[in-house]
């Protein structure tokens, strides 16, 4: 054996060691950790004051264990393990609605159509005021939710009160299983371009893709394709890898996933032959596409396959895997990281440093890596878009009026003073329409305050510490008045983006979820970009190309 194999085999040794000293001394920590637990769980028992609830208390150590790491590593309890299952099949057994918390009840916001609220005639704004004679007043949307879920075919009676009548309606309603759709929406839009709006990675993704996708061409031949992944959190890795599939050739890889043990290393490629390789693809992204949202759009983009267009991604690259525990609880737990194929990571927050700079690596420690045509990309966090497209920044009247449910019980007032509007396409907020709304929401005393009267308020407070209230006081009532005086002509100001709001819950109303994705993407800045660069050949090539 010569020296430089010896010298090999003393580092293996001591790399080896110090791995089995590491593991005595965690495996000591554990067992002394355990020990104390046991025997503070065990005099608060015996000592404590008053009685304790040691379910409870065992949860919430947990709980606080694991607040230390990241928000992705939680306890789920028995009770929380169907929500779980939801997550990863996207079915449950329920009504079918969207509910949220409005006072001290909780009403229904959007009812799915063709599921058994829609069908029973429940409408947004009724008022949930029993579930099987269970009285409804102060309980959690939660608690409703658990309420109104139960075994397919099974029955539930709900009590509700409805604006514009006296009495409250009851409704009998059958529980069905319901599918969370995939894909929500499918169509080909101006200049032969194929629009799919993919909403989650629940089980069958690849494959409700790929039917929509063959349902487009056979329709017209496509000049181009956007796969809409905006607002899409993510969800089973193996759809993302099989959606990409359908546009790369078989053996690529799409992501590989790296964690501390060698049986949480893994790598994806693609398994089958693609369906199409010639396409112009564009990827919409914004903020809100996580993990295998955006494991797609990155490695679409790495393999220089998509262009990619809207805003920067949430930055969600850990791996997650759901252990059983003992009496029906589990752990989702983060084992690994996922690396796209050019090799950066796509998680934005090191949690293990989240006390410096929030845990956030700073832009100009961001290491550069190369796409298959040598454009480079970073791993600072994210998916940066190839064609980047300023969020709508909406006004503070214009979020006050959203956030605090105006435009939600207009929309419910319109559609019960109107039997039928125009299509999604064509349906439009007229003057008449947004001159009733400002009268609505006057006559409903509507009131905001900015974050400029806050500081107004705040410098108040600040003089009159300090004793220069009375110096000052006719300069600020001054501004005040100003503020009002501005804030007034908000409401016109601002009458497109309100407008825009207000026809998109308005046509829910009538057309439900489709309909509402229909008008909503009627002026879309970031679908519209798309649109210009499959329009555009020679753009699309151009940033593609490894001189961009």
């Amino acid at each position: 054996m010569n020296k430089k194999s010896i010298l090999s085999l003393i580092v293996a040794f001591g790399f080896s060691c110090s791995a089995l000293i590491s593991q005595v001394n965690n495996n000591f920590e554990i067992s002394k950790s355990i020990d104390i637990y046991n025997s503070v769980f065990k005099e608060l028992n015996l000592n404590y004051v008053d009685e304790i609830n040691p379910g409870k208390l065992n949860e919430t150590a947990i709980r606080a264990m694991l607040d230390d790491l990241d928000p992705y590593t939680v306890f789920v309890s028995e009770a929380q393990s169907e929500d779980m299952r939801i997550m990863t099949t996207g079915e449950y057994g329920g009504i079918g609605s969207l509910i949220q918390q409005s006072g001290d009840y909780v009403i229904i916001s959007e009812p799915y159509e063709g599921f058994p609220a829609q069908k029973a005639g429940l409408i947004p704004g009724d008022i949930i005021l029993e579930i099987n004679g269970i009285d409804a007043f102060k309980k959690t949307s939660s608690e409703i939710s658990e309420l109104l879920k139960g075994v397919p075919g099974s029955t539930l009676k709900l009590k509700v009160r409805r604006a514009g009548q006296d009495e409250p309606i009851e409704v009998e309603l059958t529980r069905e299983k319901i599918k969370l759709d995939n894909i929500p929406y499918s169509a080909v839009l101006d200049n032969d371009i194929g629009y799919i709006l993919l909403s989650g990675f629940t089980q069958n993704a690849a494959n409700d893709f790929r039917e929509a996708f063959q349902r487009l061409q056979a329709s017209q031949k496509l000049k181009g394709l956007i796969i809409d992944l905006r607002g899409n959190g993510g969800g089973l890795l193996n759809e993302a890898v099989d959606i990409a599939n359908l546009f790369v050739n078989k053996n690529e890889l799409i992501v590989s996933t790296k964690g501390k043990s060698p049986d949480r290393t893994s790598i994806h490629r693609t398994r089958f032959a693609p369906l199409d390789l010639n396409i112009p693809i564009a990827v919409l992204v914004n903020e809100a596409s996580a993990s295998a949202s955006e494991i797609l759009a990155g490695s679409l983009q790495d393999l220089d396959r998509a262009v990619v267009v809207g805003q920067k991604t949430f930055g969600k690259g850990l791996v997650q895997n759901v252990v059983p525990l003992s009496y029906g609880t589990q752990l989702k737990i983060t084992v690994a990281k996922y690396y796209i194929p050019s090799g950066r990571c796509i998680q934005a927050i090191d949690y293990s440093h989240k006390t410096e700079n929030g845990g956030k690596i700073p832009d100009s420690l961001a290491s550069s890596f190369k796409t298959r045509n040598g454009r480079t990309v970073f791993d600072n966090g994210g998916i940066t878009p190839d064609i980047q497209v300023k969020a709508i920044d909406f006004s503070p009247v214009t979020t006050n009026l959203y956030a605090n449910n105006f435009i939600f019980r207009f929309a419910n007032r319109f559609a019960l003073q109107h039997s039928s509007i125009a299509a999604p396409e064509d349906f439009v907020i007229t003057d008449e329409i947004y001159n009733d709304f400002m009268q609505f929401i006057e006559k409903e005393e509507f009131q905001y305050t900015t974050e400029s009267e806050k500081m107004i308020g705040e410098l108040k407070k600040i003089a009159e510490n300090e004793n220069y209230l009375s110096d000052v006081s006719e300069q600020l009532q001054a501004l005040e008045q100003q503020f009002h005086a501005i804030k007034e002509q908000d409401i016109r100001k601002h009458r497109e983006e309100i407008g825009r709001l207000l026809q998109i819950e308005i046509v829910s109303r009538y057309y439900y979820q489709k309909g509402k994705i229909i008008s909503a993407l009627k002026k879309d800045d970031d679908l519209e970009a798309a649109k210009a660069v499959l329009d555009n050949s020679t753009e699309y090539k151009t940033i593609l190309s490894s001189s961009n």
